[in-house]
């Protein structure tokens, strides 16, 4: 019943295929096909639609009454904004905390001592930070609106203006990054949000003309480097928190994992840095050239640490 409700509040949204249901409620397609059927018999005007764009939808005319949340529910919720409230600077500074009011204040007494002691054992670890990003609503409202625009970024080396195409905000680490398209380097890129410190809508003569066709052949052009790795259990925890190939780790023997995957020619100096940071934790198997690039960072690290004697 949980499910066939969760169905019907989810076609009241938006239209979904069989397979967009099966991914959201983690059940396979042939289910939410007996669902549908169920659906029907109980009386719910569900139909389907053929084409492209259609799929399972609801009368325009049916509508659920509000729905109370269960202690779950509330708890998922609570843990989400909870999180939030570790992050120095969100687009939603005060309502992270009101909706949090709210929430405990519409709770019946009993499901609210169920879900406070949970709430005191179950976190989201963030980072602390101490940064402002003033600008974050407004990279917002430039990737919602898919527009080109001028920002003002100061990065480690550079001050300067970048003409870029958003594509999404998120959060990791403890900071907001903006990724983006940026004309400047023909390439996407990261960018943190509080380093931005003016933004301003791009003219037609500033980024290129047929953008789409830009954005998409800076995503064919990139070729990659198959990488391969022996890890022990430290090194194992570290690639791990990768949030790009950290999925990719196995364990392969006692206690020796393996991690293997395609990087991004253009990341290819972050993967030399990175598996150099590893020390013996790793043991890069492929490709020859990155052995060779951490083979020349261990002896420029081991001249500068090279033991004198008394006379030099």
């Amino acid at each position: 019943m949980d499910r066939l409700i969760a169905i019907v509040i989810a076609l009241q949204q938006r239209n979904a295929s069989a397979q967009m249901l099966a991914d959201q409620l983690e059940v396979s397609k042939r289910t939410i096909m007996r669902d549908m059927q169920t659906l029907a018999e109980i009386g719910v005007p569900v139909y389907a639609e053929a084409g492209a764009a259609g799929g399972y939808r609801l009368a325009e005319s049916y509508r659920l009454p509000p729905l109370q949340l269960d202690v779950q529910e509330v708890l998922t919720v609570l843990v989400a904004l909870q999180s939030l409230t570790a992050y120095a600077d969100t687009p939603f500074n005060e309502e992270r905390w009101t909706v949090m009011d709210k929430l405990r204040d519409i709770l019946p007494s009993d499901a609210l001592k169920q879900v406070e002691p949970l709430l005191d054992v179950m976190h989201v670890e963030v980072p602390k930070r101490s940064y402002k990003a003033p600008l974050l609503n407004e990279l917002l409202d430039y990737c919602a609106r898919a527009e080109w625009m001028n920002g003002l970024y100061r990065s480690e080396k550079h001050h300067r203006w970048l003409v870029l195409h958003p594509r999404k905000v998120y959060a990791e680490h403890g900071f907001w990054y903006c990724e983006a398209y940026s004309s400047l380097h023909g390439e996407v890129r990261i960018f943190r949000a509080d380093r931005f410190e003016e933004l301003q809508p791009a003219q037609a003569q500033d980024y290129p003309p047929k953008a789409d066709t830009t954005l998409q052949a800076a995503r064919n052009s990139q070729t990659s480097i198959r990488i391969k790795a022996l890890l022990t259990y430290r090194g194992m925890l570290l690639v791990e928190q990768d949030p790009h190939f950290g999925e990719n780790v196995q364990l392969v023997g006692e206690e020796q994992w393996e991690v293997e995957f395609d990087c991004p020619e253009s990341d290819w100096r972050w993967a030399i840095r990175f598996f150099f940071g590893l020390g013996i934790d790793a043991h890069v198997v492929t490709p020859d050239a990155l052995r060779t690039e951490i083979f020349n960072l261990s002896q420029q690290l081991c001249e500068r640490y090279q033991v004198r004697s008394d006379n030099k």
